[in-house]
């Protein structure tokens, strides 16, 4: 296809970035200039050469400005086909527009502020959708440009190529119909005052290419929500390290919601994507100690994710323990920041505890489709636990329990989680029977010399046969938490009060697929 040579431009923008770059290059190149309103006035300031849109059309601007480039001098010379209209356009009188620089009135920028609701309607851009449109619809002759930041780019290959391509136009086109998609969505929420919000409701906008996906065959990029308040993990504050990788973001997210949902100074430990070691202590040198005493082997190589700052004396013990990928804080003390920079590939993320929530929830690919649904934010109190056995649990088996409980949440299923003194001893994982999950916490706790005895145990779901609870208590647990509601729950309640272990109810299950 052919290079687009440029004569005739029409600028026009709310967004003035770098407006005196375009214009002055534009000038150089001799083209002629258009403009309106506050951008004629703004280009007036850079050079002479530069004609009013009223004085261009022979039309005065009216209703304050409300009807001035809706004119079909405009649109007929935005819209012809240089291979069949220019006999049309030469009848009328008219010539060809053949680059249009135009961006939106701030509409979407309006309503995220305080403002009235006759102040959102003045924002709605009426001239300048139908401009870039026109001249999108007819990239096969006309450079529309929308964003200043492909000023740069376009420039570039104008000195290059004496003029713009016809795939960097189709591209600038393709621009077009996404800005003008989300525009009219953010309108039509605003005019309907929808609070509800769907998967579609959102706008996203791509960070970076990432290496890989899960494997090195598999293409990935990663993207955040625009406008975002905090720093979450997609947009975290990145003090050093290598670049990021699929797996790292996915056990990063699973580490930080996991690390959340403790108040004192918690530390836990993700290796693919499950708690591998879970602490809450004191102070978070002896929450890491705790977390990483756990399971050793399975802490190599894995994420670790603290709720509070991290200081030297942590940041100097996990350099010297173990192989680490990501470490993740709402803060690093500065000693603890060049401590970790000895080691430049561990990358070292500052996330903010509070999070952006008003996002949709968890999306999966299906064939032929997507399931959706909301996260799985739900809390249970002390009060709501339903006590099932005759022995009640101490105070001590009660705060172990509903730590264990909360790493439940986001151990794979069929989750079993053993703790003592709010630590993990054991994390059975994503089996496909629940008596094995508990054969691999105990597992665990064996290899790393952690006594089981005394120790409660957590199930994300409901125990279906007595085999479980005969397993727990072979091991020594004293209590249990899990959600109850098995058709054998009688039985499974007996096999508690055989063996005088506490068991209670949530009425609440954690899946996690």
């Amino acid at each position: 296809m052919s290079i687009v040579k440029p004569k005739t431009a029409l600028i026009s923008l709310s967004d003035k970035t770098d407006i005196d770059i375009i214009v002055k290059f534009l000038a150089k190149k001799n083209i002629k200039l258009l403009s309106t309103g506050g951008t004629y006035k703004t280009i007036k300031e850079i050079t002479n050469d530069v004609i009013e849109v009223s004085e261009f059309t022979g039309f005065g601007e009216m209703m304050g400005g409300r009807v001035k480039t809706l004119h079909p001098k405009i649109h007929a010379g935005i819209l012809a086909r240089r291979d069949s209209d220019m006999d049309v356009l030469k009848d009328r009188g008219f010539e060809p527009i053949d680059l249009v620089i135009v961006n939106l009135y701030p509409f979407q920028e309006t309503v995220k502020n305080d403002c009235t609701f006759e102040e959102a309607i003045e924002q709605i851009d009426i001239g300048g959708p139908t401009m870039i449109r026109a001249a999108a619809k007819n990239f096969k002759d006309v450079v529309v440009i929308t964003d200043p930041n492909d000023y740069e780019s376009i420039m570039n290959e104008w000195k290059e190529k004496d003029g713009i391509s016809y795939e960097s136009r189709k591209n600038l086109s393709k621009k077009v119909f996404s800005i003008m998609a989300d525009y009219n969505k953010s309108i039509s929420l605003y005019l309907g005052e929808d609070t509800s919000s769907s998967i579609y409701d959102y706008e996203f906008k791509e960070i970076t290419s990432l290496r890989y996906g899960e494997n090195p065959h598999q293409n990935a990029s990663l993207y955040t929500f625009k406008n975002l308040k905090y720093k979450n993990i997609a947009n975290s504050r990145i003090i050093q390290g290598k670049e990021l990788s699929y797996n790292n973001i996915v056990d990063a997210d699973a580490a930080w919601e996991c690390v959340r949902e403790f108040s004192n100074p918690s530390c836990v430990i993700v290796k693919h994507a499950n708690p591998c070691g879970v602490a809450e202590s004191d102070n978070t040198y002896d929450a890491y100690d705790l977390a990483f005493k756990t399971d050793p082997t399975s802490a190599f190589g894995g994420i670790i994710a603290f709720n509070n700052s991290v200081d030297l004396v942590t940041a100097k013990e996990i350099n010297e323990r173990q192989f680490v990928e990501v470490v993740i804080a709402p803060s690093f003390e500065r000693e603890a920041v060049k401590e970790f920079s000895n080691k430049k590939n561990i990358r070292v993320l500052e996330v903010d505890l509070d999070q952006d929530g008003l996002y949709p929830g968890t999306i999966k690919k299906i064939s032929g489709g997507i399931l959706f649904q909301d996260d799985d934010r739900k809390q249970i109190t002390l009060d709501e636990l339903k006590c099932v056995t005759k022995r009640q649990p101490t105070d001590e088996e009660l705060e172990d329990l509903m730590f264990a409980w909360r790493v439940a949440k986001f151990v794979k299923s069929n989750a079993i989680v053993y703790a003592k003194n709010k630590q993990t001893i054991g994390i059975g994982a994503g089996q496909m029977s629940r008596v094995i999950s508990a054969d691999i916490a105990n597992l665990k706790a064996k290899e790393e010399g952690l006594d089981v005895k005394n120790a409660v145990m957590a199930s994300d779901a409901f125990f279906p046969f007595r085999d479980g609870i005969d397993k727990a208590a072979s091991s020594g647990i004293a209590a249990i938490i899990q959600p109850g509601g098995s058709i054998k729950d009688s039985e499974v309640i007996e096999a508690a009060d055989e063996h005088n272990i506490a068991m209670v109810y949530t009425g609440v299950r954690h899946f996690r697929h």
